[in-house]
């Protein structure tokens, strides 16, 4: 006896032989799949506690998002447009104007969302841009992860000491509203990671992963650092991913960009289980090397970086390297839907060189399913639909206009739906969306939640004149000083 049932959808399996299954069905039980094929062979050896028609919809396997930021969900586009100050405005949430109360309630609101848009996978750094990380205290990661297993998807945290030099101060908030800031050394960092190692690395069945980070180095000329701190910092580097290593967890890093592959190489950062994030502009002797190391990239063609630079995904994945898809999070001109980054990618590559031929969509489709499961390690559990796999499974509802005709649903799913059609979301077998509604959780108590931790977290910084049209929004080609 099958505790689950699905049955009639068109499966898109990403298993070895990418099987697309007309009128097919999938067997669960104890969180895995037992079974899945034709409708009519499935249903005659099967039978479940539940049974889901799915008549009129596809089966893909849960989506896989290796690259975003928590935090951001409750920031947004702050500032955005206004210069550099949305990664101010990050900078100093992140390390003075946040409390656990702010993490937990936006781990709720971007894994609900992960959840609505098909994600039952996701990394997210505990901060950012790529060097401010809440590693003062394990509450703050604490906060995080309690926040997502009340949602029920997979969570893959990265933490990690900020970049030297240190001490670097953060902020406590007290009751009364007041703070008390103190300075945190790398010590202190590092002693908060191996806390949150001990206390959620492989939590909640499983569902929950922690990840180890040290921001980029690029070259002995790196921004504002002094050859001193240089040397620290790139000492700092090889602790964490010593620790990384001995944890047999993955090392992360964001913002690869401008020979800074060649750096990592040089300190022994690369490797199977390390992901470079972004990765623009690379040189062939860095893609060489990646491919060597079998280094894994996220790549985020929606995100700012990929503005600044070109990630050149096509050509890793020529050389054989993984290259798997990252929303880089819910901000600051982006949302979690992994629907809309596939398209981005076509488009962005295809762009590039000039040819509708570049990326098909199957291969897209691969880069948010199980090449994502492969940068994470996790190729043997999740990213394709096959017996024995845990059953993250995602349903998609055909039965709207810009999806029909009801034919070459792979072709249609990838080019056309967004994340709104996801209809049902399974997790280790678990129903935890359903007529695309979350099934554990409220979802207007987390949207309630969230606005009162976003207005609270606005008014600690006094942010309040960031909320505004910014000059030159309406009427302009560009504005005057340009985006961030």
């Amino acid at each position: 006896m099958a505790d689950l049932l699905i049955t009639g959808a068109t499966i898109i399996t990403v298993d070895q032989d990418r099987r697309v299954i007309s009128d097919g069905a999938l067997a669960v039980t104890d969180g895995r799949i037992a079974a899945i094929g034709h409708r009519a062979e499935i249903e005659a050896t099967h039978d479940a506690t539940e049974v889901i028609d799915a008549t009129g919809k596809v089966m893909l396997p849960g989506l896989i998002d290796v690259h975003a930021h928590a935090g951001h969900g409750l920031i947004k586009n702050m500032g955005m447009d206004q210069g550099d100050v949305w990664e101010e405005i990050c900078g100093e949430v992140y390390t003075t104007g946040s409390t656990p109360g702010f993490w937990y309630t936006e781990a709720r609101l971007a894994a609900l969302e992960r959840l609505r848009f098909g994600v039952t996978c996701g990394v997210s750094l505990l901060g950012g841009g790529d060097t401010i990380m809440r590693s003062d205290s394990p509450d703050y990661a604490s906060a995080h992860m309690e926040g997502v297993t009340e949602i029920g998807t997979r969570d893959v945290m990265a933490i990690g000491p900020t970049r030297a030099p240190h001490p670097r101060t953060y902020a406590t908030w007290l009751p009364n509203g007041r703070t008390e800031r103190h300075p945190v050394s790398f010590e202190q960092q590092l002693a908060t990671c191996q806390e949150v190692l001990s206390r959620w690395h492989g939590a909640n069945d499983g569902r929950l992963s922690v990840a180890l980070l040290y921001p980029v180095l690029r070259d002995e000329h790196e921004r504002d650092m002094s050859p001193g701190d240089y040397e620290t910092a790139c000492g700092e580097a090889q602790i964490v991913r010593a620790m990384s290593r001995a944890s047999g967890v993955i090392f992360t890093q964001d913002g690869h960009w401008c020979g800074s592959v060649r750096r990592a190489q040089d300190l022994g950062l690369l490797g199977s289980d390390a992901l470079l994030s972004h990765a623009i502009d690379l040189h062939e002797d860095e893609i060489a090397l990646c491919a060597e190391t079998e280094t894994r990239i996220a790549h985020n063609p929606s995100a700012l970086a990929s503005v600044m630079g070109r990630c050149p995904a096509v050509e890793l994945m020529d050389a054989g390297v993984t290259v798997a898809l990252g929303s880089d999070a819910t901000a600051p001109d982006r949302s979690g839907d992994m629907f809309r980054h596939m398209q981005q990618a076509m488009h962005y590559h295809r762009r590039h060189f000039q040819d509708t031929g570049i990326l098909p969509p199957g291969k897209t489709l691969e880069m948010a399913t199980i090449d994502g499961a492969r940068a994470l390690g996790m190729e043997a559990e999740i990213g394709s639909l096959e017996v024995g796999k845990k059953a993250d499974a995602i349903l998609i509802d055909m039965q709207r206009p810009h999806l029909y005709p009801l034919n070459m649903e792979p072709f249609r799913v990838i080019y056309f739906a967004n994340g709104n059609d996801v209809d049902t979301v399974l997790v280790d077998g678990e129903v935890l969306l359903r007529d695309g509604a979350p099934t554990k959780i409220d979802m207007g108590r987390v949207l309630t939640d969230a606005q009162r931790e976003a207005d609270a977290m606005i008014d600690r910084i006094g942010a309040r004149d960031m909320l505004g049209i910014p000059k030159g929004f309406w009427g302009q080609t560009r504005y005057d000083g340009g985006g961030a």
